[in-house]
């Protein structure tokens, strides 16, 4: 009786909330969450129960494998509003549950926070668990990646596939000790692979199994790279499903020689297309129909959105705050752009989920990367204006690059007359919308 009037409250709530117009995804699950926790150890799960998760890259690789089940015929249900905490997880699966607690469709998918995965499922649930990399991500909440990793693995059995990302060492050592079934996926070489770390602060530069310092074949950002220990047998090796032939320029890559398209050209597209791909296929997606899914009808990325201010391009690149190989992504990405730039940085939360405002991880992004001649411009928004700026002074970045913006409304109004060249964001999810609502108000105006 419990469970059929927590799912029938659930469903209520959410109807309530879409009357009022407001986001829904969170408050129905509080609300019913809090009622009995295990209730969704309570609910009778399909045939496939997927779950996602790492430090980042969970949004963009949920997405694909939803885009290539949906185009295969597969009924499912996953967070595309990318709410994945316990909350949100707990309005979804309700809402999509009969009165008897069956679950109505073929598969359910989801992203999930690597320190919620635990209070999402009993340990015999999840079918597959996808892991995309494990990095120093919210430390004032996580603390360490070793910690992360503890409390997914934590939360998984024998009975649940693991797909891994085998670039990352701090994934592979999963070999060393889970009992249930891994696949692993990769990436090759690419021409933007480095020889040294470029890093300062190396999250995974030990062997897990017998300590010693690993050597790397090639990095392709932080620890994620091709790697071996000389001291004992831990290595990368040759992944199950392996990305070759990287060509961001061109969109394209090879897995396991197959070609496929990519949505974007930015490194963390070609790993979440690799995933979505070895997960599908493990699952028994056919080939063909994985292949149709990414090559013709294909998916728009979930980041790297553009749009057009005054006949210039704004590429709206969306950067995990407190999460340092989120940022360098995208300070690749703009470096590597060709012509003048302009970049818009900044934050008025640095956390959705707690206070805390510990801006200690500024100082582990490498801004240095900003000393470019053809960057015309770097607008600082957001509350936390005036520490973004001290920070790129300390990088190296010209005061007269440097304009503070006091007023959001006066953005729009301030790119359009004291910069040029194509304009990149690199902010959070928060302030993307924010930005994104003023082009639109932009637009109309101009109508």
């Amino acid at each position: 009786m419990l469970r059929a009037f927590q799912i029938e409250l659930n469903k209520l709530l959410t109807l309530i909330c879409k009357i009022f117009k407001k986001n829904g995804s969170v408050f129905p699950g509080s609300i019913t969450y809090n009622i009995n926790q295990k209730i969704l150890e309570k609910i009778k799960y399909p045939k496939y129960v997927i779950g996602v998760t790492g430090s980042s890259g969970k949004g963009s690789t949920t997405s694909l494998i939803a885009h290539i089940l949906k185009d295969a015929g597969y009924d499912v249900v996953y967070n595309e509003s990318g709410s994945n905490g316990i909350r949100a997880i707990t309005t979804l699966i309700l809402n999509n549950c009969n009165i008897f607690g069956r679950f109505k469709h073929d598969v359910l998918l989801l992203e999930i926070d690597e320190k919620h995965l635990h209070l999402a499922f009993g340990k015999n649930k999840m079918t597959h668990l996808v892991l995309t990399n494990i990095t120093r991500d919210q430390t004032a909440r996580n603390g360490s990646p070793d910690l992360v990793y503890e409390s997914i693995i934590n939360a998984v059995d024998k009975s649940t596939t693991i797909i891994l990302n085998a670039d990352d060492p701090g994934l592979q050592k999963t070999k060393l000790n889970f009992k249930g079934k891994i696949i692993t996926y990769g990436i090759n070489k690419t021409k933007d692979s480095y020889n040294s770390p470029k890093n300062k602060n190396i999250d995974n530069a030990y062997c897990p199994n017998c300590h010693k310092k690993l050597t790397y074949n090639y990095y392709h950002y932080g620890h994620i790279g091709n790697y071996y220990c000389k001291n004992c047998d831990f290595k990368r090796g040759t992944p199950d499903y392996e990305g070759t032939n990287i060509d961001l320029d061109n969109l394209s890559l090879k897995i396991n020689k197959t070609d496929i398209h990519l949505n974007k050209n930015i490194l963390y597209v070609a790993y979440a297309t690799t995933a979505a791909f070895a997960l599908c296929d493990t699952i028994g997606v056919k080939n063909e129909d994985i292949i149709y899914a990414l090559n013709k009808n294909e998916i728009a990325a979930k980041r790297g959105h553009q749009y057009k201010i005054a006949n210039r391009n704004i590429t709206m690149l969306e950067s995990k705050n407190e999460n340092p190989l989120s940022y360098y992504q995208s300070l690749k990405y703009i470096t590597n752009e060709q012509g003048k730039k302009t970049v818009i940085l900044g934050f008025d939360n640095v956390s959705r989920r707690y206070k805390y405002n510990d801006l200690s991880w500024l100082w582990d992004v490498e801004f240095e990367l900003l000393n470019d001649e053809e960057i015309d411009s770097i607008l600082c928004i957001g509350r936390f204006k005036y520490d973004v700026a001290t920070r790129l002074s300390y990088a190296g970045i010209k005061n007269d690059k440097l304009i503070l913006v006091d007023d959001l409304n006066q953005l729009l109004k301030i790119i359009k007359e004291k910069t040029t060249g194509n304009i990149y964001t690199m902010v959070c999810f928060d302030m993307t919308a924010i930005i994104h609502k003023l082009i639109e108000e932009d637009e109309h105006g101009n109508h």
